[in-house]
């Protein structure tokens, strides 16, 4: 029994061992488990997370590529921006005015962290700006402009330069997509957006109406006919070395301005204070004495008062006549008898006054009251001039008869002219499209009309007219010249050609005016084939040459716009 005892105890010592060992591996087993499932969850969860950050992004993504696209600026970029002023459009709805965002470059001092190093940049890029007084102004560590309305190019010189002190402040300011083409037509705003000068501060008010901020102020003017006188126009200062000039184009029949040069012109985006007078509008404010211009209106008030004839036969016309303590004498020598028509042909002086001697004072004052010549002119323009005021005194009627000691302007005298080629029907100029029936008086009949027509036909194509150079193939021009001289300076003079096409049916009447052009010695003419030199300082040799290289440009853009003169052309073309 003892030894049975004995091997039970050695055998249960054996058995603790056993049952040890077996509880430690199934504990293990357990725990494995437990850590399996455990580490089975953390991945099913990165999973999750992993999946719910792709759905994220994708939907993102998708919501960009769907969305209208924004481009962020350096600074704040509200979404609404508001037009103080309405757009300024040509007649065929092209740009010429319009208000856009741009900026001020202003300074902080306090978020300048190196201010010697900004210093550095800023001479580096911007040498044009006094680097001694911006010190100055850092120091004073004061809030202040370093440059007032940059440019896009200088916006980013300064950003690039990465000082958070510069602060770009946002404003509305005016651009003008043409620059110098519209300069003495279109004017400018100051800073404020209010308009002193041209069109935009005639319709300051319209423009700034909020109820038609989106509707665009339509012009009479067309731009590209714009270009192309204004391009000839500062060809013609060059070739004829003159001073100035200008250029006017009026729809007769309704006296719409399709084009208004004056030269020499500037750039209106430029906010410049210009004091020098050859600056000013010559075509609207210059107030000049036109000559030989004013011998169609005592023609006219002659046919018109059935004084004369276009084939009456004025005779024994005299080289000269004693006019109070004047002498009035043609510059060329004419024969003696001249037919009404040879007296406007030739541009006689004489035979001009003898026959405004003949229609008497009373009825020529009628002529300039009803014409309103020495009234200031009426358009949409602040611009515009003061005729010279004078009594009919002695010899007055005989010198006004030939243009000379009456001044107007240049836009006035082209309105008559219009006037009297249309059928006599007195039409105002304007430069806003309209769609009001307007009311014409009449100054002359249209029998008058078609004889004065008649005349400026011959005044271009007959050989002893005085405007041979306008007389371009398939256009029918026909016009009038003027040579006037300044009292004071005996080398300066004003040189005008104003002309009307077609003559049979006048629908433009065009104007160009030269201050002291010289003779051209190196211009060669192309005259009917023959190839001229010219030799004399007067309108017929520059303001006349100068208009029928206008008219050659500018037709066939009038022929397309109009029916009436693109079927008169074809069929000249075709004959």
């Amino acid at each position: 029994m003892r030894k049975k005892i004995k091997k039970d105890k050695i055998f249960n010592k054996n058995q603790t061992s056993f049952f040890f060992e077996d509880f430690i591996e199934s504990n293990k087993k357990e725990r494995y488990s437990e850590k399996n499932n455990l580490f089975q969850d953390r991945i099913y969860l990165l999973f999750f997370l992993f999946l719910t950050l792709i759905l994220i992004f994708c939907i993102r993504i998708t919501h960009l590529s769907l969305s209208k696209v924004e481009i962020l600026n350096q600074e704040k970029n509200p979404k609404n921006f508001t037009l103080l002023r309405r757009d300024i459009v040509d007649r065929n709805g092209i740009l010429i005015s319009r208000n856009i965002k741009s900026y001020h470059a202003a300074i902080n001092p306090k978020l300048i962290s190196n201010k010697n190093k900004f210093l550095i940049k800023l001479r580096l890029n911007f040498p044009e700006l006094s680097i001694t007084e911006i010190d100055k102004k850092l120091k004073n560590n004061k809030y202040f402009y370093l440059k007032k309305r940059i440019n896009q190019v200088e916006k980013e010189k300064l950003w690039n330069l990465g000082e958070k002190g510069i602060i770009f402040e946002p404003f509305q300011t005016r651009i003008y997509t043409h620059g110098n083409l519209f300069s003495h037509v279109i004017g400018q705003v100051d800073y404020d957006n209010y308009g002193i000068s041209g069109i935009e501060k005639f319709f300051d008010k319209k423009l700034k109406d909020k109820n038609f901020i989106n509707v665009p102020l339509k012009l009479t003017l067309d731009t590209n006919i714009q270009h192309l006188i204004s391009k000839e126009l500062n060809k013609a200062l060059i070739t004829f070395d003159a001073t100035g000039g200008g250029a006017l184009l009026m729809d007769a029949d309704n006296g719409e301005i399709l084009s208004l040069v004056s030269l020499p012109d500037f750039d209106i985006n430029i906010r410049a204070h210009i004091k020098d007078k050859k600056y000013i509008n010559k075509i609207t404010k210059g107030v000049y004495e036109l000559g030989s211009i004013f011998k169609t209106f005592t023609i006219a008030i002659a046919l018109e008062n059935n004084i004369v004839t276009p084939k009456t036969l004025v005779q024994n016309i005299p080289r000269s006549i004693k006019c109070s303590k004047h002498t009035i004498s043609d510059i060329k020598e004419f024969p003696k008898n001249l037919t009404v028509e040879d007296i406007l042909i030739r541009s006689s002086n004489i035979g001009t006054l003898l026959i405004a001697r003949k229609i008497g004072e009373e009825k020529y004052k009628n002529f300039i009251n009803n014409t309103n010549l020495l009234k200031n002119p009426k358009i949409q323009l602040e611009e515009v001039g003061s005729p010279i005021k004078f009594n009919w005194n002695k010899c007055k009627l005989e010198t006004v008869s030939y243009g000379h000691g009456i001044t107007t302007t240049p836009l006035q005298v082209t309105t008559v002219y219009a006037s009297l080629s249309n059928g006599g029907k007195i039409i105002q100029p304007s430069l806003v499209k309209t769609d009001k029936q307007m009311k014409y008086r009449k100054i002359i009949s249209e029998k008058t009309s078609r004889s004065l027509n008649k005349i400026l036909r011959k005044v271009v194509t007959e050989d002893h007219g005085t405007a041979k150079l306008a007389d371009i193939y398939g256009y029918d021009v026909a016009g009038k010249t003027g040579t006037s001289q300044n009292y004071k300076y005996k080398n300066e003079n004003l040189n005008t050609f104003i002309s009307i096409f077609p003559s049979e049916k006048p629908k433009y009447a065009l104007l160009v005016m030269l201050e002291n052009p010289k003779v051209a010695k190196n211009l060669v003419y192309d005259y009917k084939g023959l190839k001229i030199k010219a030799f004399r300082n007067e309108a017929g040799w520059n303001s006349v040459y100068v208009a029928g290289k206008i008219i050659k440009k500018i037709g066939p853009i009038l022929a397309i716009n109009n029916e009436d003169f693109n079927h008169k052309y074809v069929a000249e073309k075709t004959n």
